[in-house]
């Protein structure tokens, strides 16, 4: 069976042989009178230059020349520094029109391209406006299905351009194949700083490629690779990258499968590592045994602002593990400990408590009561008071 991106590319040539005839003659008709119609509007209300005219006539005529309906909100674009165009369908045929305004565009800085359906002859078409564009800065094209060769055009092109500097691929179903591209993207010297790949499909192979890569990257600071497969080997090699790296601050990682090894792993990057700032584990299968090494990391650290490890198995003993590793470090920077959804006893809550003294700037996010703790229902007359390990044990950060 094959999957919405061959039958697209499959129609398109089907497309180009057939001649217009019957309905597809009235369709293109309805196009072309369509095409009319909106030239007209351009000339009785105008834009607002003499350039902009001339980009909205040409986004028509390679709309007619790619046999799609033009997007109206585009004509209207103006000056405006912002081109959302999500869930519109656009497809391959689509992002080719596009690609003739954006290619000279010299006024749009972020492009929202989310969910049209690009597959990879899309994702090549804004390839090539990339290579060309000198002024879009952020692109978000999560949930096109680019793949792995879509994914190749547009590294390559984010290579040989360092204006854009923010990169969203969320939900692309991007495998170990296409970590190979973004290895090759990372050890590039780009202006790319922040890199969106969640939802994806990067197993443990895709760790052991990406991990050398981000100990070589110089420029990411935001890198967020939560829901995917990282675990095992994978998970530690990408650890060890970290380790070595020296640009990052943010880093998202929550909803993989760590484990304990790869908190292991974690904890002697954070020994190591004087940049990153906030750490997100939510997710991770990490049980006490792996809270515990991740705090010899935590011992030593003195840049990291946030941690959040929440949603773990790392229960009662794991949190006071941790809790001790931070009050120990003296020169913790540490602002937020986020260790929501788990359980924990009446040691821990006194330990946190008593962290407000070592520690005021600290607060300890935590969400889950004891069973025993929870109030009596309410009356009229008397209402229930709140328990006091619910909600934040200690102040709300704003």
């Amino acid at each position: 069976m094959k999957g919405p991106c061959e039958e697209v590319q499959k129609n398109e040539d089907q497309e180009g042989e057939a001649a217009a005839t019957g309905p597809q003659a009235e369709t293109l008709e309805a196009k072309r009178s369509w095409t009319a119609d909106s030239h007209s509007t351009l000339e009785t209300e105008g834009t607002h230059g003499f350039g902009e005219r001339v980009m909205a006539t040409l986004y028509l005529e390679s709309c007619q020349a790619n046999s799609v309906v033009p997007v109206s909100c585009l004509l209207r674009q103006g000056s405006a520094s912002e081109l959302n165009l999500p869930h519109r369908g656009l497809g391959p045929q689509g992002v080719r029109a596009l690609a003739s305004v954006l290619t000279s565009n010299i006024y749009i800085k972020r492009l929202d391209l989310r969910d049209n359906g690009l597959c990879g002859a899309g994702a090549e078409a804004l390839a090539d406006v990339l290579r060309k564009n000198s002024i879009i800065s952020d692109v978000d094209l999560s949930e096109n299905q680019i793949g792995a060769a879509g994914l190749q055009a547009i590294c390559t092109a984010l290579a040989l351009n360092p204006t854009v500097q923010k990169m969203q691929l969320q939900g692309n179903r991007l495998e170990e194949q296409a970590a190979q591209h973004l290895a090759a993207l990372l050890l590039r010297h780009t202006g790319l700083k922040s890199l969106d790949l969640s939802y994806n499909q990067l197993n443990d192979l895709a760790g052991e490629i990406l991990g050398p890569a981000v100990a070589e990257n110089t420029g990411l600071t935001e890198l967020n690779l939560s829901w995917n497969h990282l675990r095992g080997l994978g998970a530690i090699a990408f650890a060890r990258g970290l380790e070595a790296n020296i640009f990052l601050k943010v880093l998202d990682i929550s909803h993989n499968g760590f484990g304990d090894s790869g908190a292991c792993a974690i904890g002697e990057a954070l020994r190591v590592n004087n940049v990153l700032e906030e750490l997100n584990m939510r997710n991770n299968r990490i049980s006490m045994s792996g809270a515990l090494k991740l705090g010899l990391g935590l011992q030593v650290n003195q840049t990291l602002r946030i941690l959040i490890i929440s949603k773990n198995p790392i229960r009662s003993d794991g949190c006071v593990g941790i809790l001790m590793s931070v009050r120990s470090n003296k020169s913790s920077a540490l602002e937020l400990l986020d260790v929501s959804d788990i359980q924990v006893s009446r040691e821990c809550d006194d330990l946190a408590s008593s962290m407000n003294e070592i520690l005021p700037g600290l607060c300890i996010k935590h969400y889950t009561s004891r069973r025993k703790d929870w109030p009596q229902a309410s009356t009229a007359s008397q209402p229930a008071s709140v328990p006091s390990d619910a909600g934040l044990i200690s102040k709300m950060l704003v």
